[in-house]
């Protein structure tokens, strides 16, 4: 396992640079990677590599949504609360109905089905969207309204939303007996524990690493244990408590945001180098489960299904920015930002048709499900980078840049410089 996962690392890096050096998104070169190398074209994967591909992808999801955390304030999501939490629910609801009800004409799916695929396409990509929104935050760009804050705190709580949503629905049609409308309605229940659970362990680390001091690599480290332990506290607790642990995992870095700043970034900066491998894991092993031939039955079929749920995610966008203090620009700037899917279709994309093969049933629909997936990751994360840095350059107003600012700035870009040895 150990020489396909070195050359996987190295193929990826060079797609990566490639597709960059062309002005695409690289993760859609890793993608690339990993469906040549997968059992369905060049079939050189370890099945032990393949095997451990699902957790991988959920190691990445948690390190994204750390670094959301830790780039939070609370003073940022009091300031723009209220229409992040429109964003958050609103847009992606009405996307994964839309997509539920067109695809059984469109693709054959049952209307169960057809409801798992919508709460996996429903998600947008933070992927795509994080490093973007960081990066404007970063150049003060729309800072006077905080719309790239707005962006990404709302696109981190759609992805969280989404994904319980699909566990419950994933349950459904797996044939679990709990009541439905008792999972529905643990949703919220869900999310606030999380988060409740996640701040308090957040603010328990700030005291335990005053106390001991260790340096910020082993920190990030025990966040990041810290992040995953939490995912498995929520398996425990399904069938008893609703707990949402990926909520957790970002109300823990808000936490540490709110009570050590400066630790804070530079646990942010070593995130982002992790990233560099957990992306590349990310999208090859999602590349991996692609099946060709499924895939390009899909086609027109697949991409109409995307294109209506982006049509009816864009106009719920703007109905839930009416009366805010953003300019038609600034309001079409937010909607091209939630176009791209990429992370949470590469994480749980493959998810039905494991659970299907699992379960010994027919891996039809989780195979056309996973296709469409990942069809939405090629199609939407290059058009939707590209016009988030197109549109975003001539929208976002540049915010004079304070002293806090410029320290900050200093901050971070020494962060993870020191010795770690």
């Amino acid at each position: 396992m150990a020489f396909h996962l070195a050359e996987l690392i190295i193929l990826c890096l060079l797609a990566d640079w490639t597709f960059r050096k062309l002005r695409l998104p690289g993760l859609v070169g890793m993608l690339a990677v990993g469906v040549l190398l997968g059992p369905y074209v060049l079939n050189h994967l370890s099945p032990e590599l393949l095997a451990v591909g699902a957790d991988l992808r959920l190691i990445a999801l948690v390190v994204i949504l750390l670094r959301v955390g830790f780039e939070l304030s609370r003073a940022t999501l009091h300031r723009v609360g209220g229409r992040m939490l429109l964003l958050a629910f609103i847009p992606a609801t009405l996307e994964g109905v839309v997509i539920t009800l067109a695809a059984p004409r469109l693709l054959g799916l049952s209307l169960l089905e057809s409801a798992l695929l919508g709460s996996i396409v429903a998600a947008v990509s933070p992927a795509v969207i994080v490093p973007a929104m960081i990066g404007f935050i970063r150049r003060n760009m729309g800072a006077a309204k905080d719309i790239p804050s707005m962006v990404m705190a709302s696109a981190s709580v759609d992805d969280v939303f989404v994904i319980v949503a699909h566990s419950v629905l994933l349950g459904l049609y797996l044939g679990a007996t709990a009541n439905p409308l008792w999972q529905l309605a643990g949703i919220p229940v869900s999310l606030l524990l999380g988060g409740g659970v996640g701040l308090a362990i957040g603010a328990l680390l700030c005291r335990w690493f005053d106390r001991h001091n260790p340096r910020a690599t082993k920190r990030v480290l025990v966040v990041t244990a810290l992040a995953i332990l939490l995912l498995r506290l929520e398996q425990v607790l399904a069938a008893w408590v609703p707990f949402a642990g990926l909520v957790s995992a970002m109300a823990i870095g808000f936490a540490i945001l709110e009570r050590r700043e400066h630790m804070a970034h530079e646990l942010s900066a070593k995130l982002a180098k992790i990233w560099v491998f957990a992306e590349i894991v990310l999208f090859a092993m999602v590349g991996a489960q692609v099946n060709v031939g499924v895939a390009w039955d899909a086609g027109l079929a697949g991409l109409a299904v995307i294109g209506i749920g982006l049509l009816a995610r864009s106009l719920m966008v703007h109905l839930c920015l009416l009366g805010s203090r953003l300019n038609v620009a600034e309001r079409f700037f937010v909607m091209v930002s939630y176009f791209p899917k990429a992370t949470v279709q590469a994480a749980i994309g493959a998810g039905p048709l494991l659970a299907m093969r699992a379960a010994g049933l027919d891996t039809g629909p989780g195979e056309l499900i996973l296709a469409v997936a990942v069809l939405s990751i090629v199609v939407t994360a290059p058009l939707g980078a590209w016009a988030i840095a197109f549109v975003g350059e001539r929208v976002l107003e540049p915010a004079p840049v304070t002293v806090h600012d410029a320290l900050d700035a200093a901050i971070e870009s020494h962060a993870g410089e020191e010795d770690d040895l």
